[in-house]
């Protein structure tokens, strides 16, 4: 992949950091950016930025730029949502570019400079935009230019509509979708292996940008607990989120967490609020976003957070008319709380949002990178962001990620049994403009009850490493993490979080062990097992036992009866990884003894 990232000899905010929306002064990256754009002049320019990195900014910059030396004479923004326009239309204004946010046909006002629409508008009439196109020099900006591959029409409609346009810029923040659709203006280049991957003009990642001051870091915070749901066929099962189990049972496990009639969620926004008063006392205007599956569960959490704060929490849910402005106003003011349905996941600024809790089963890399994005906007340096999760192994493994940097790539070859950790998007994508708030599930989701849940306090993620052990929820423990404040060093972070697990191991240690209920090991020590690696496990076990039923003349169904006598635990299908381990060792002792 041939990409530009930033040059490091500059200063983190070369010649001076840029507010938002402003395109007077601009970051190193920005200036990057702009230089090798100026030099190249190119027709098409893709740049992928970490989300708070500051895209619209480059973008308007570019623009003003190339309105000025008359290159173009016009300006088209093409956005996911029409939030997303009229944003663009209101940073456009600051710098002076006057953007119409409800265009829909026929001239354009002479006032304006040009228009800000949606990308299903652009489905609905590509030859109006082609006809524009071709009649002024105009400037096409794409932003999160992957939602043009949401559906063939999308894509076909972008091309049909901005093919004549004299230039175009396609922006991103986030991992390109992993179907094999091509993107609309996006060069592929093809490796050794003889894959075509995407290629980008200059990119700037989250690692980057972290180092540069330009986004906070982000503290994780993964909490677990018993759960116990009816199944459509009534049986009732438990488990504890974390530990391995199937797929279905991991779904079902998770939506029970997150069923507002549960303990789960409620500890859970209360430890938030916790978390929150704490980063307040540095950022006293710092807010908290929960992030909801669905418009019910929404208004349930709103409920929750009025009873646990006495104060209201602002609403947002897409269907209604007023989504925008409430959204607007949440981030001028300082109100603790909002709750939303997905549409804040992508795109939307309220640079404010230290605190969010991921109350939404959707599980793609994409999702929650631009979920996780909300809260990483940086406005002055040492501001954290702290995200609450359920330990759910897919969400953990994202949150390690942070730094990952993807390409789109086609070609993709599917290995026999693989699973696409990126398939659930292209339904979520679709659905980008609907108006109304759906469960994302399949079908089979309304095949279970929800009847009980707790939450643990499990461990917190941060930089890649993991520290803590599980706590009670309201316990002292667990106020140790929640208290860490709001405004530190990168570096500070890490060395806290050390102290504070060193703290709570040798405070354990004292504990009679009647007290010792939870888990007694740091997480780096207690790694969450996906479902792939206990299906190896349940593997290797069968294959000992098969070998042994040879040497001992066993059945099959014996040997597993006295390995689970001998170890305990539940039949495998239902065992964890540590009890799994346990029987492979005992069998391969049996085996040895035998010989």
């Amino acid at each position: 992949m041939t990409t530009t990232t930033t040059n490091h000899h500059l200063s983190p905010a070369f010649p001076g950091r840029a507010p938002w929306g402003t395109a007077n002064k601009l970051r190193a990256w920005q200036q990057g950016a702009m230089e090798k754009y100026v030099q190249e002049q190119p027709r098409d320019f893709l740049a992928v930025a970490t989300p708070g990195a500051g895209k619209t900014t480059f973008a308007l910059t570019l623009a003003s730029w190339l309105l000025h030396h008359h290159v173009v004479q016009q300006v088209t923004v093409v956005a996911p949502t029409e939030h997303l326009k009229k944003q663009w239309a209101e940073a456009a204004a600051r710098i002076g570019i006057k953007l119409d946010p409800e265009y829909s046909a026929g001239p354009l006002g002479r006032e304006y400079h040009g228009v800000a629409v949606t990308y299903a508008g652009v489905g609905v009439r590509p030859m109006l935009h082609r006809n524009r196109s071709e009649q002024r020099k105009t400037l096409v900006i794409l932003d999160e230019i992957h939602h043009a591959g949401d559906s063939r029409s999308w894509g076909e409609a972008c091309l049909e509509a901005f093919e004549p346009a004299t230039r175009r810029l396609c922006l991103t923040g986030t991992p390109f979708r992993s179907d094999t659709n091509p993107i609309p203006f996006v060069t592929y280049e093809e490796g050794n292996d003889g894959i075509r991957r995407s290629s980008a003009d200059y990119t700037y990642g989250y690692g980057n940008a972290l180092s540069d001051g330009v986004v906070r870091p982000v503290i994780f915070l993964s909490y677990s607990g018993n759960m116990r749901w009816r199944t459509k066929a009534g049986d009732e099962l438990e488990a504890r989120l974390g530990e391995p189990m199937t797929k279905d049972a991991v779904s079902q496990a998770w939506r029970t967490a997150l069923d507002p009639r549960g303990d789960w969620m409620p500890n859970v926004l209360r430890a938030a609020d916790r978390r929150l008063t704490e980063v307040r006392k540095s950022i006293p205007d710092a807010g908290a976003l929960v992030i909801a599956s669905d418009q019910e569960s929404a208004r349930a959490y709103a409920k929750l957070i009025r009873e646990i704060t006495g104060e209201g929490a602002t609403l947002v849910l897409s269907d209604d008319s007023g989504a925008s402005q409430r959204i607007d106003d949440f981030s001028q003011g300082d109100a603790r709380w909002m709750v939303a349905v997905r549409m804040v996941s992508e795109g939307v600024d309220v640079p404010r949002l230290a605190v969010g809790v991921y109350a939404t089963t959707i599980s793609t890399p994409l999702f929650f990178a631009q979920a996780v994005g909300r809260f990483v906007r940086s406005r002055r340096r040492g501001e954290t962001a702290s995200v609450f999760l359920p330990t759910v192994p897919n969400l953990l493994t994202f949150a390690n990620e942070m730094e990952v940097e993807r390409d789109h790539v086609l070609d993709k070859p599917k290995k026999e049994g693989e699973e696409d950790p990126y398939a659930e998007e292209d339904k979520l994508l679709a659905e980008a403009e609907r108006q109304q708030d759906e469960d994302t599930g399949s079908d089979d989701q309304l095949s279970f009850e929800a009847l009980e849940s707790d939450a643990v306090f499990d461990r917190v993620l941060y930089n890649n490493a993991e520290f803590g052990m599980q706590a009670h929820a309201g316990s002292e423990e667990e106020q140790d993490y929640l208290g860490i404040p709001g405004l530190l060093e990168p570096e500070q972070v890490e060395l806290l979080l050390q102290k504070r697990q060193a703290r709570q191991i040798a405070h354990s240690r004292k504990r009679p062990d009647a007290e010792a209920d939870l888990l007694e090991l740091p997480a780096e020590r207690r790694p969450v097992v996906t479902h792939k690696e206990l299906l190896e496990l349940r593997k290797q076990l069968n294959t000992l036992v098969g070998a042994y039923v040879h040497q001992s003349g066993k059945p099959h169904g014996v040997i597993h009866t006295e390995l689970r006598r001998v170890c305990g635990g539940p039949p495998s299908a239902e065992a964890t990884a540590g009890q799994l381990n346990e029987r492979i060792k005992k069998v391969r002792e049996w085996a040895t003894r035998m010989k």
